[in-house]
């Protein structure tokens, strides 16, 4: 039977560890992470004697929450106390300040140095070959010698340049065996881990009390700040008429200091428990809440979400847009009243390096309507968007999302499920077939002074071009401004049959747009104010 112990220390007087501690290494099993921490579950095994013993188990990560520390052995076993460091000198690591090591240190300083002498003389039997070579050239050409001199000097080349050729293949034989010392003394200097995982900085000093010898086995368990995840979508739709495939990622993040190997892995967008103390439940108070706006432009909008689409593309999606991998893997997803979480079903490995690692959770068909939408008042391009009903049955989180049409990447926008429309509306792209203008009537528009007023008067034309082979349906907006003081009077004159919203001064027109069909729109309001006022934002 195991018992837990946390990290809110037990210490016992009167007794002392005489033994050496005992080192072990723990296993990383498995991990559930948080938006903004980790939870981690370890093992390791210890050979113990009778009686007290301190295990110094190493690899675990670099920073934890103490408070969050759970050992977990078995019944004959006492756990006494649990301490973390991440400044622990054992036999097992370098002590840079041992005799030994210094002789160490000293002697690979005298090799590198024997090396580099050996370079230097290889260097000069270099240089003097290639000196007699050039000697040769020019005597050969511009001397008056005759045959025997010529011959003489021909055999003090070839015996020089000998000379200088072995002495060059002697120095490389040194430099090998001086070479292997090195390596050998280096060696001396680390612990053998050809066969081992990178270990972390990150101990748990753990005293125990045991009432049989033998090997024992330990679980591990405690929260860190050091990972995170965050969802992330692909979105590709071939055509106006298909179903969106979306592909649910998870984009995971860990610095620990240990590397995830074959580990069970589960995302959880709920909270970490930070503590081990018992919930106490309160009063549930109902409040409402600001709905994330990933646009400012776009809070209206009819309730359209986020059209944002940026970093156009005109290659063929065959990429993985800078992430460091993608699993495609199958994951189990548990819903509560509180959080998501999805449970990977295949042991999985991510390094302690920072890097982002994407994880394929789950590919859904979303069954679409397809319309286009413009504001040209703020955006003079026209936007497809794919409207999603009961959203709410695929456990979608807020993230980013990459859009592929028609097998072209288009950019990215963002996915909000949080909001308060009943449907949710992807931004699949700009689509430049649709050409919209917005200009202003010179002759319909100006300012007047009426005694103590000012009025000015604003009228716009808005032209929509299909110049699409098919038609298209185009919700398109405008709006008016709208008085916050009783002494500005607004007037909304012209409005081509739009549907008004007159708590928001949103016009909506909701067009069919026939192939290269062109439709104009007429807008037209005045605002009257005291004429020694400024208004700013008109």
């Amino acid at each position: 039977m195991k018992i837990l112990i946390t990290c809110s220390f037990l210490f016992l007087f009167g007794i002392t560890f005489a033994q050496k501690p005992i080192f072990t290494t723990a296993k990383v099993n498995a991990a559930t992470v948080y938006f903004n921490a980790v939870e981690i579950t370890q093992s390791a095994t210890a050979i113990l004697p009778k009686g007290s013993s301190e295990i110094v188990v190493k690899n675990v990560a670099d920073y934890l929450n103490e408070n969050t520390v759970q050992i977990g052995a078995p019944s004959n076993v006492t756990v006494l106390s649990v301490q973390f460091t991440n400044n622990y000198i054992s036999e097992y690591e370098i002590d840079e300040k041992s005799p030994l090591i210094k002789k160490v240190r000293d002697s690979i300083k005298l090799v590198e140095k024997e090396i580099q002498k050996i370079n230097n003389a290889k260097e000069s039997e270099i240089k003097a070959i290639e000196l007699l070579d050039k000697n040769q050239q020019v005597s050969g050409l511009n001397s008056g010698l005759n045959v025997a001199e010529l011959m003489k000097m021909m055999a003090f080349y070839k015996v020089k340049r000998n000379e200088s050729r072995n002495a060059i293949d002697a120095l490389e034989d040194r430099r090998i065996k001086w070479n292997e010392t090195l390596s050998n003394l280096r060696n001396k200097l680390e612990i053998n881990t050809k066969n081992e995982d990178k270990t972390s900085k990150g101990k748990l000093i753990i005293q125990v009390m045991n009432e049989l010898a033998g090997n024992v086995d330990f679980n591990i368990n405690y929260l860190s700040n050091q990972a995170s995840w965050s969802p992330f979508y692909d979105l590709r739709a071939d055509k106006v008429t298909a179903p969106i495939n979306m592909m649910y990622k998870a984009q995971v993040v860990q610095n620990t200091g240990i590397d995830w190997k074959k580990v069970k892995l589960t995302l959880s967008s709920g909270n970490p428990n930070q503590n081990n103390q018992a919930p106490i439940l309160n009063a549930w108070w109902l409040q409402y809440n600001n709905p994330y706006v990933y646009k400012e432009e776009d809070a209206e909008s009819n309730r359209l979400q986020s059209v944002v689409v940026t970093a156009k593309s005109s290659k063929k999606d065959n990429a993985n847009y800078g992430y460091e991998s993608i699993e495609s893997i199958n994951a189990n997803v548990v819903e509560n009243q509180l959080n998501i979480s999805f449970d990977i079903d295949i042991p999985y490995d991510i390094l302690s390096n920072g890097k982002a690692h994407s994880v394929a959770l789950k590919e859904l068909k979303l069954p679409a309507t397809y319309k286009y939408y413009a504001a040209p008042r703020v955006e003079k391009e026209a936007f497809l968007l794919a409207e999603i009903n009961d959203y709410s049955k695929y456990n979608l989180l807020p993230g980013e999302a990459n859009i592929i049409f028609e097998g072209l990447y288009v950019g990215k926008t963002y996915i909000n499920p949080n909001q308060t429309a009943d449907t949710l509306n992807l931004s699949m792209g700009r689509d430049k077939k649709i050409s919209i203008k917005r200009e202003k009537v010179a002759d319909k528009s100006g300012t007047k002074f009426l005694s103590s007023k000012k009025e000015q008067t604003f009228t716009y034309d808005i032209t929509v071009r299909n110049n699409k082979k098919e038609a298209v349906q185009l919700l398109l907006k405008d709006q008016y401004p709208l008085s916050p003081d009783k002494e500005i009077e607004v007037t909304l004159i012209e409005s081509n049959d739009a549907k008004i919203n007159t708590e928001t001064g949103i016009l909506t027109w909701d067009l069919n747009l026939k192939p290269n069909e062109t439709y104009k729109i007429r807008i037209s309001y005045k605002v009257k104010y005291p004429k020694d006022k400024i208004i700013g934002n008109l």
